[in-house]
């Protein structure tokens, strides 16, 4: 695949053979992150795990100290008091059965984090397989399954990620915007490479962070030192 000039360009400040420690890579990412719009950073991790087994799964969520730089848009299913305690928290789209439809069968997806209290799980499993694929099913361990729909709306504004493992065992998320500074950047990863090593499962063998490399949406990936991170 050609790669385009500016990105030719902005590959020349990176040296394939090093790993480099967080400042650095940040710095590298900043400048490297030359598109028309506010490049996304994201922070790809991959794990000495095998996520097929329950006992290595590597899943969970951490609020970012300076967010994603993203507006989140947040849907809840809820009933009764819950509804209103939702819309009063700040809930983009609330609702409950009658969402079912425009989902389904309307292809509504509007949202990017769906939340919903441990009474509705029943409603909103029935769109397993719409939200699922997309990762947009909520789940206790990410918070997205609880009664305090207030407390999981301003989490998610606030910056709060989730993180999973794909199919190769590796993490893809997003740890904020070019334009943030490095501090918020480097402080945002530490905070995201923290929980990460929080989670490490107790079957998991030998090294477990094999390699860790953080790139904007249209620049190159950043090998990081991952002695230093574990």
């Amino acid at each position: 695949m050609k790669k385009g000039k500016r990105y030719t360009e902005a590959a020349k400040l990176v040296d394939r053979t090093t790993t480099y420690d967080i400042p650095e890579a940040v710095s590298i990412v900043k400048k490297s992150a030359s598109a028309k719009f506010d490049e996304t950073v994201e922070c790809h991790i991959r794990l000495g795990v095998d996520g097929r087994h329950a006992d290595q799964q590597v899943r969970g969520a951490v609020v970012l100290p300076h967010g994603t730089g993203k507006t989140v848009r947040v849907l809840v299913f809820a009933k009764g008091t819950k509804l209103d305690e939702a819309q009063a928290a700040g809930a983009d789209f609330v609702g409950g059965e009658e969402l079912i439809p425009k989902i389904q069968n309307e292809g509504w997806l509007d949202f990017d984090v769906v939340v919903a209290t441990p009474d509705m799980m029943g409603v909103v499993g029935r769109l397993g397989r719409v939200l699922g694929p997309k990762g947009l099913m909520p789940n206790p361990k990410a918070g997205t399954v609880t009664m305090d729909v207030t407390k999981a709306i301003a989490d998610i504004k606030a910056g709060k990620i989730e993180y999973r493992l794909d199919k190769a065992n590796i993490i893809h998320v997003p740890i904020g915007k070019a334009s943030f500074s490095e501090e918020q950047l480097a402080d945002n990863f530490q905070t995201l490479i923290d929980a990460i090593n929080k989670a490490k499962p107790s079957a998991a063998k030998g090294q477990y962070l094999r390699s860790v490399t953080i790139a904007s949406t249209m620049g190159p990936g950043v090998k990081l030192n991952v002695t230093k991170l574990a």
